[in-house]
């Protein structure tokens, strides 16, 4: 096939892009940016013979028939599309079956042909040099949500990245910001044989390309459910809103759902001096991160601010309403969850120097050396600015995430001259020497501690010892 089919299809496939392009680019340029214009019968004429090009694109790349189930809801009555799972760009081809607008960077309008194919459909641009680009976007699809219907329908894929399609991971609340109804959609792949799925470990996309074109035949099924109408509790909070629209399509599809999303595996399987135990119950925290919207946009400096505010508050511990307090979010029974992380004791009381120390791991997993220099500076001595042995544990238990750790045989190969505390200076200078301390020095000493693999494959993280029994059983 790749010597016969393989090429046909991808010359068809190219040409058919070549052949779409004058159109879009008539259709598209002089437009505002701002304003829908009137359909017009040469708009929709336009649009029509898109459709159909694309159409033959796809039936020349083995799509020779996609099996449409429910009905599309028009513009007014569900502005916003969501489609799950979302596994690989062949998951173009709901957006070449109805024209609907996407969520894209910035960046893609200017590359050669594709990028005016894609300014036809009057995509929502996302811009990562813009810092405030995030809020824009979402302004921008609430601006064209309440337009009743004006606007084209906008399609999005509320996990935010490819998976494999096993499950749902966790949604972004993008779609669900604007408290408009939504359709959910779902497709599927039943191919014998798949050669679809793209994600972020596994066959490279123009591999996934070549094996789907020598196919004979690729299958594609979308399914429309019925629209979602939000409740008023649902309209107040994005979150659970995202959260039973995912239920539906997870029920749809007969697939489990994880509360767990990209981000938590970059977590995990994030290069540095310390990799994460797969008991870790940093993964917990950094779910509930998200959810009380504690993720930093500007992390380095409010690592900063919250490491000089710990210093002033010298050693001393915080309740529950302290807590709320020094991080300036309402009292919610989400709060209490995290607080209960680091309540070790139960007596409603926690160490904070803990949960920023937590937080700089789960805001720059790679960057060990950073958190390592935050943590001494928040644990260290006025006089000497040196820790002990006993902190020094405190310190790596709460960036790996564990309940109990053993530091002894790490401690003692770093103070050398036996003085019983360390500097960061002689901790850095002991790592440099030593890249690989957490492997020679902390596993040995703990035989339960047992990193993620640095195979590319992201294990099974469950929840594990990271709380009393009483704190586990409302964990779980």
């Amino acid at each position: 096939m790749t010597f016969t089919l393989f090429p046909i299809r991808l010359l068809i496939a190219a040409f058919m892009m070549l052949l779409a392009w004058p159109f879009a680019f008539l259709a598209s340029e002089w437009r505002s940016e701002a304003t829908v214009e009137p359909q017009c019968l040469w708009r929709r004429l336009v649009d029509i013979i898109l459709k159909i090009i694309m159409r033959v694109m796809w039936f020349a790349g083995g799509f020779h028939w996609m099996t449409v189930k429910g009905q599309r809801a028009l513009p007014r009555e569900a502005p916003i599309l969501t489609l799950a799972p979302h596994s690989s760009y062949f998951d173009a081809i709901p957006v070449t079956m109805t024209m609907s607008s996407i969520v894209m960077k910035s960046e893609s309008k200017d590359i050669p042909l594709w990028g005016t194919l894609i300014k036809y459909i009057r995509p929502v641009f996302v811009s990562r040099s813009d810092q405030d680009s995030r809020k824009k976007t979402v302004e921008e699809i609430k601006r064209r949500a309440h337009s009743g219907g004006e606007w084209p329908q906008i399609m999005i894929f509320p996990e935010g990245t490819c998976t494999n399609r096993s499950c749902l991971i966790t949604f972004k609340p993008g779609a669900f910001i604007p408290a408009v109804p939504v359709q959910p959609v779902v497709i599927r792949y039943p191919n014998k044989l798949d050669t679809i799925t793209w994600t972020w470990q596994g066959p490279g996309a123009f591999e996934i390309l070549w094996l789907t074109l020598c196919q004979l035949h690729n299958e594609f099924v979308i399914e429309f459910l019925p629209i979602y109408t939000p409740s008023e509790e649902e309209k107040k909070n994005p979150t659970l809103f995202a959260i039973n629209v995912r239920r539906v399509m997870a029920e749809a599809l007969g697939v489990p759902i994880t509360d767990y999303s990209f981000e938590d595996c970059q977590l995990a399987m994030a290069e540095g001096q310390l990799r994460l135990p797969v008991d870790t119950c940093l993964l917990e925290f950094a779910k509930l991160v998200r959810g009380l919207g504690l993720k930093l946009q500007n992390s380095e400096k409010t690592l900063q601010d919250y490491g000089n505010r710990v210093r002033k508050l010298e050693k001393k511990k915080l309740g529950f309403d302290d807590f709320a307090h020094f991080l300036d979010v309402p009292a919610s029974d989400m709060l209490r969850d995290m607080f209960d992380l680091f309540d070790e004791h139960e007596d409603n009381s926690m160490d904070i120097r803990e949960f920023v120390i937590a937080l700089s791991v789960v805001c720059r997993p790679a960057k060990t050396l950073g958190t390592m220099k935050l943590a001494f500076r928040m644990f260290e001595t006025v006089e000497d600015g040196a820790i002990t042995e006993r902190e020094l544990a405190v310190i790596l238990k709460t960036a790996l995430g564990v309940t109990h750790l053993s530091v002894s045989s790490l401690f003692a190969a770093i103070d050398a001259e036996n003085t019983g505390k360390m500097t960061f200076e002689t901790f850095w200078s002991f790592v440099e020497e030593h890249p690989d301390f957490a492997e020679d020095y902390l596993y040995p000493e703990n035989t339960g501690l047992h990193s993620a693999p640095s195979n590319g494959i992201c294990p099974d993280f469950s929840p594990s010892d990271c709380t009393s029994d009483g704190q586990r059983k409302k964990h779980n």
